[in-house]
């Protein structure tokens, strides 16, 4: 697609009372360093937020399509520079979904330069199907990108392989993969780091690759696997652990596949699940420490009302889960307690089914989104 001017799209956020199912789960404190510092509140992070902005395209050379993975880079290492952004395609330029194969790094104003392109004849390990970049999106110590893949040879989900996660440095070079049999689909994921030991929390978008036919199987995961990494050290695996099972995912014709995606860590331990297919958030209680699957995909936080098959997922800096709707193009805002607080229209016309990775902006000043109906980087503020 070709590059497009920025626009400003003024917008009206609703700010709701109540909304939402109250089923809530509770959690042990954990030791490990958590995603976010503070207590939820009713007060709506997204409320002031009345402006998308633009910044522009995410489409690199080779024409790769649908940004999936948003994340941002926190340190200076090699290529890659702190307080930019990294944006995994996972399309290519004919639009066959699960065959991208770049990684972008886009400046907060929207200038694009290649971090990585992957070439999955030259891999250094197993990654069953090929290239196909998800969600999945982290940087680890060291300077490490790890990345999930979802590999398709024609675009279509009967041709769907499990991939496999895998590991550059900072210079953009593949240097492992991270695959087997608790690897099957990697769809989106987030992390915490603790000195030099990163916990990864990874949502698997289908179990056994993918089958033929729109019907339901309710077998997917989300995985914990802990890495350790640091300058000059590739990423160790130290452990992995299902930690949720039994949550719902279908093939689909135009989606690919539908399945749990968007994961957020709270303060107290709780990693938040967006049940896409389900159409619902999930509380997955004590995910760091925990050495059993919770069934079902963990317990509802919050279902239907303004939550239109939620994709990408965040914790806001107050503590409540922000998620994008495939449904709708709009951003949401529930409490831990599954009160919906507020709506945001971030893309009403392309948005739907196409705003999947989502970061906070530095000092809370808005959400940056990736949106692949056009191929853009954007900022709800």
């Amino acid at each position: 697609m070709p590059k497009l001017p920025p626009v400003l799209l003024t917008l009206a956020v609703l700010v709701l009372a109540g909304c939402g199912s109250s089923n809530s789960a509770s959690s042990s404190s954990s030791t490990t360093t958590a995603a976010v510092s503070t207590a939820a509140s009713t007060t709506a992070f997204i409320a002031p937020f009345t402006t998308v902005s633009s910044l522009g395209t995410t489409e690199p050379p080779n024409g790769d399509a649908n940004p999936y993975g948003l994340v941002y880079v926190p340190t200076t290492v090699g290529n890659l520079k702190a307080g930019q952004l990294l944006v995994s395609n996972f399309n290519n330029k004919t639009d066959g979904q699960g065959t991208g194969t770049t990684i972008d790094q886009m400046t907060t104003g929207g200038q694009l330069s290649l971090f990585a392109t992957v070439d999955a004849k030259t891999l250094p390990g197993s990654c069953p199907g090929g290239v196909g970049l998800t969600t999945a999106l982290n940087v680890l110590p060291g300077g490490y990108v790890v990345v999930g893949s979802l590999p398709t040879t024609n675009g279509k989900s009967a041709t769907a392989k499990v991939g496999c996660l895998i590991v550059l440095d900072s210079s953009g070079h593949v240097v492992k993969t991270i695959a087997g049999s608790q690897i099957e689909g990697p769809w989106d994921s987030t992390a915490v780091t603790n000195g030099a030991v990163t916990t990864l929390f990874v949502s698997n978008a289908l179990n056994g690759g993918a089958v033929k036919g729109l019907h339901t199987i309710n077998n997917s995961t989300v995985v914990r696997i802990q890495l350790e990494s640091g300058p000059g050290q590739p990423p160790k695996v130290l452990s992995q652990q299902v930690i949720a099972e039994g949550i719902p995912w279908r093939d689909d014709p135009e989606a690919l596949v539908i399945g749990p995606t968007g994961l957020g860590l709270g303060a107290d331990g709780t990693l938040y699940l967006a049940d896409t297919l389900a159409n619902r958030i999930t509380a997955i209680p004590e995910a760091v420490t925990r050495t059993t699957a919770v069934p079902g995909g963990g317990a509802t936080v919050s279902q239907g009302g303004h939550l239109k098959e939620p994709l990408g997922l965040v914790i806001a800096p107050n503590g409540n889960i922000i998620t994008t709707n495939a449904g709708d193009g709009n951003i949401v805002e529930t409490t831990p307690a599954g009160k919906q607080v507020a709506v945001a229209p971030a893309d009403p016309k392309t948005g739907a089914g196409s705003l999947f990775g989502l970061v906070v902006a530095h000092g809370g000043h808005g959400i940056y989104f990736v949106d692949d109906g056009d191929n853009t980087l954007r900022l709800l503020h």
